[in-house]
Parts: C-alpha cells; sequence; structure tokens
C-alpha cells in the first residue's frame, strides 16, 4: 500500500492553482471542511461495498473466490496505489475530473467526466432501483408482484430519497454515508454468523475443492463485475476540499477501507454458496434468496424444490434484516452521487461543461442543479427501463451492463493521470508515492488499464474471445433473457454509450466561454 516519503505532516498543497478560471474561485469559495478522518473511512466503506452486485459474483460458484482473489492482487492494490497517489498530491474538488483533465487537457476530461457521472444515476434508477424492488417483493409481498402505481411510488420515492440525500450539506449528508457503512458491517456480519449456524445444522451446499479451479470463460464474463465492485478509492476526493486532512487521511482510509471491502466481499459470496447450490444463485437475487435460506435457522424450512418458508423469530427477523438491505442499497448509491455530482458541477465551473451545471449552493454546499439532474436521469431510466422491458431480469442485465462499461470507461482516464502527472509536474509533492518508483507505477496503470479494457470490452460484446480460449459459442454468453438477441443487446450498449461520448464533446464546447473569461 502507499508509503510516505517523511514521517513529516503532509506538506500543504497549493489548490488555488488547480482552478484555472474565476468561476472556479467564486464556486469554491462555498465549500466547507466537514470531513474527518473516521468520516473519509466510512465513506469509503460506503462506496466500495456494493450489495447489489454479489449475487452475480457468486451465480460463477466456487470460481468467483478464486478471480476474487487474482483481481485483488492485479486490480484493487494498484488502484489504490495510484488512487492514494493522486489523492495527497492533488486534493483538490472535483479530484478524479481534475486529475485527468491536468494530465489530459480540458477536453478529454469533459467526455471522461460525462462517463464517470452518468452511469451513476443509470445505476441508481436500473439496477439498484430493481433490486430494492425485487427485494420488497421477495420478502414483504410473499413473491407477488407490486402493481403498476405502487412500483412506481416505491421506485420512485426511492431514487429521490437518494437524491435528497446528496443535496444535503456535508455536515449532515456524513451521516447518511457513515449510517451506510455501519449497516453493511452489521448486516454482513450477522449473514456471515447465521450462515455458519445454518452450515453447522445442514452442511455446506455449493462449494467444492474442484470448483475452485479457473477457467478463463468464467474469467471473461466475471471480470466486469469484480471490476466494477473494485472501484471507488477516488470518490471521496470528489469532496477533497471538504476535508479537514486529504492528503492524509484519504490515503489512509484507502488502506483500512480497501482491506474492510474485500473482506465484505469474500464472505458473503462464501456465505451464499454455503447455503445454496450455484446452480440456484441468481445475479438478481441471489444474496436475498441465500439470507432467506440461512434465516430458516431461526424458525422455518426449506422445501425439497427449494422453496423458502419462515415463520416465528426467522419471519420477523428477514423483515429487519430486509429494512437493512434496503437501506444498503440506498446507501451504495448516495456517496457515488455526492462524488460524481460534485465532479460534473468542477467541471463545470472549470469550463468542461455548462456553466449552468457548475452551481455550488450557497446553503448547502452542494452541487444542487447536478443532484436533481441525476435525479432525473435516473428516474427516467427506471421508467424506460420498465416500460420497454417485459422482464425484470433481462431489465437487471441490460442497464447493469451499461452502469458497468461506463464506469469501467472513466477510469481509462483517471488511474493513467497518476504516471502522466509524475512526468508533466514532477516538482509537485506527494506525501504518498506508489512504492518502487516509476517502473511499479508503469506496471500499476498497464495492469488497470488492460483489465479495464478487457472488462468493458466483454460487457459490450459478451463472449469476446471466449470461442478461442475455450471453444464455447459467444451467444451463449449473452446475458439471461438475450437468448438469440446479440444484435439488440449489442444496440443495448453501443447507441448509449456513444450518446455519452458526444454528449461529453458537446460539454467541452459548452465550457469555451468559461475558460476563455480566466
Amino acid at each position: 500500500m502507499p508509503e510516505a516519503t517523511s514521517g513529516a505532516a503532509a506538506p500543504s498543497v497549493d489548490v488555488e492553482a488547480l482552478a484555472e478560471t474565476d468561476a472556479a474561485t467564486i464556486e469554491r469559495a462555498k465549500l466547507r471542511r466537514h470531513l474527518g478522518r473516521v468520516d473519509v473511512l466510512l465513506f469509503l466503506l460506503c462506496t466500495l461495498i456494493g450489495l447489489d452486485t454479489i449475487g452475480s459474483v457468486a451465480s460463477y460458484g466456487g470460481q468467483a473466490i478464486t478471480w476474487l482473489l487474482v483481481l485483488v492482487l492485479v486490480f484493487y492494490v494498484p488502484s489504490a496505489l495510484l488512487i492514494s497517489e493522486l489523492a495527497a498530491a492533488f486534493p483538490a474538488e472535483g479530484g478524479p475530473y481534475v486529475w485527468t483533465r491536468m494530465a489530459f487537457g480540458h477536453l478529454a476530461g469533459a467526455v471522461n467526466n460525462i462517463l464517470y457521472w452518468v452511469s451513476n444515476p443509470v445505476w441508481l434508477g436500473g439496477t439498484l432501483t430493481i433490486t430494492a424492488v425485487s427485494t420488497v417483493q421477495q420478502f414483504y409481498l410473499g413473491g407477488k408482484s407490486l402493481g403498476e402505481i405502487w412500483f412506481y411510488l416505491f421506485a420512485l420515492g426511492f431514487i429521490w430519497v437518494g437524491i435528497v440525500s446528496a443535496v444535503l450539506s456535508m455536515s449532515l449528508g456524513k451521516y447518511v454515508t457513515s449510517a451506510g457503512a455501519l449497516v453493511r458491517v452489521v448486516l454482513l456480519s450477522f449473514f456471515v454468523v447465521t450462515v455458519g449456524i445454518y452450515a453447522i445444522k445442514h452442511g455446506f451446499h455449493g462449494i467444492h475443492a474442484g470448483d475452485l479451479r479457473p477457467s478463463w470463460a468464467v474469467f471473461l464474463a466475471l471480470t466486469p463485475v469484480l471490476l466494477f465492485n473494485f472501484v471507488g478509492f477516488d470518490v471521496p476526493s470528489s469532496a477533497a476540499e471538504e476535508m479537514q486532512d486529504p492528503q492524509r487521511d484519504v490515503p489512509i482510509g484507502i488502506l483500512r477501507g480497501g482491506i474492510g471491502a474485500v473482506l465484505g466481499y469474500i464472505l458473503p459470496v462464501v456465505g451464499i454458496l454455503t447455503v445454496l447450490p450455484t446452480s440456484s444463485v441468481t445475479g438478481l437475487t441471489g444474496f436475498t434468496d441465500a439470507m432467506r435460506a440461512a434465516f430458516t435457522v431461526y424458525g422455518g424450512h426449506i422445501a425439497a424444490d427449494g422453496t423458502v418458508t419462515l415463520t416465528g423469530a426467522g419471519s420477523v427477523i428477514a423483515d429487519i434484516v430486509a429494512a437493512a438491505f434496503l437501506l444498503a442499497l440506498l446507501t451504495s448509491a448516495v456517496p457515488w452521487l455526492m462524488g460524481s455530482d460534485r465532479a460534473l458541477a468542477v467541471s463545470g465551473y472549470d469550463g468542461a461543461a455548462p456553466r449552468s451545471l457548475g452551481v455550488i449552493s450557497a446553503r448547502f454546499g452542494t452541487p444542487v442543479r447536478v443532484n436533481v439532474l441525476s435525479g432525473i436521469v435516473a428516474s427516467t431510466v427506471c421508467v424506460l427501463a420498465h416500460e420497454l422491458s417485459g422482464s425484470a431480469a433481462k431489465y437487471f442485465a441490460a442497464v447493469l451492463a451499461l452502469a458497468l462499461s461506463t464506469t469501467l470507461l472513466s477510469y481509462l482516464g483517471i488511474l493513467p493521470a497518476a504516471l502522466v502527472l509524475r512526468r508533466k509536474l514532477p516538482e509537485a509533492e506527494r506525501p504518498y508515492r506508489v512504492p518502487g518508483g516509476k517502473p511499479v507505477v508503469v506496471l500499476c496503470v498497464v495492469a488497470t488499464v488492460s483489465l479495464l479494457l478487457l472488462g468493458a470490452i466483454t460487457l459490450i460484446y459478451p463472449g469476446f474471445a471466449t470461442d478461442w480460449l475455450t471453444g464455447a459459442n459467444v451467444d451463449d454468453a449473452l446475458p439471461r433473457g438475450w437468448a438469440g438477441q446479440r444484435g439488440a443487446y449489442t444496440l443495448s450498449q453501443v447507441i448509449p454509450l456513444v450518446g455519452f461520448l458526444l454528449l461529453g464533446v458537446a460539454f467541452y464546447f459548452a465550457g469555451r466561454r468559461t475558460r476563455a473569461a480566466d
């Protein structure tokens, strides 16, 4: 992990020098420092541990554990090292955008930042909302569907509670992310303990030694989801000028939060595969299915066909845990919205987006206009996906892939910035540096960028390289619900991505007056 260049206090960076426009000076004056070291750590835990994709990971069986550990070594740790150096050296508001713009210019910053931002309202309105709806149906409605009106009341309410949480001043908003982190710790700990009790009573079901043997087919299919789970170290740095000591607190938070997040993925995946056979695990409800099955130890039973019936204490505990799970889902979106919305606002007052988006609320110290825009995009995604898709699983797969691909592509600008800025700004103070010097930085960049490219390609074209690596039919890799619809699926990914890229270019031109006014 990151090493300090000395034991002395972190040197002060002239953040003013990172702001290139007069508008930046006006907007940054509205920011206040509210985040301490513990706040940053909890913010990171809330950001890094996403419960909505745990079922997708576990659906690949024992190999998921093997590849998870491999990617911890070849992606998670290298990206943590790169972000730690960037965060300590350049602690500016809108960090990921600022680093990309400093390294590659305003155009690259604008395009990259659109991908970084838009993935989050898409994710909120898509996979997070449908997972929340499925949880309500599964735990509180006995598997029955919400009616049309109740679907929209719940789904849109879920989205806008998240948006309001992002609007709050960081002095209050930090308690939302802290609560989200604590809920994750309690929920996952309780699940792991319950799985242990279940295993003692019923034995292990889903994992055998041979299941851990890796294969290329699973690697290609699972890598995008694991990469998506393993990004986010940079998110707190979007609020760097709202931290008391970002140069110290972010690298330390990355070290501690990173360890916690790895455990937060490995343990529930093992738990799911302990309780359920791999063939029964689905991406949409895998985690909640495993929770219901495990909670039978408190009251209930599992029928021969796998149907779970909870009674007594089992039913009460399940209802409480389901509520905690919904809170965890909601707070998955909040820190990402806080970070990506700030990054978009910063690009607005930095000349890489319309100036109207680059406004910080004097009352809240947050980018309210961008927050509302995120809510509108998330709501639109929710409505369109629900109306146009006849299958929740199909909807889940397509929107998840789009959220994943836009996120992974955005890091192609963020992570290499560490290497480029070492060349462009060698004199900048770096309180924390990637150990081993430039060769290790190059190795980290090559490893992470290669995996990000592979992950993005396999999301856009599922089955990429499987025919010549494994001999399998590439069409077999299409997500559930898309069998025989290769063209339609590809268009569902390519058309939005092209649109986002063009929007980034349009934002760059929209910001020319802000740049010229400096």
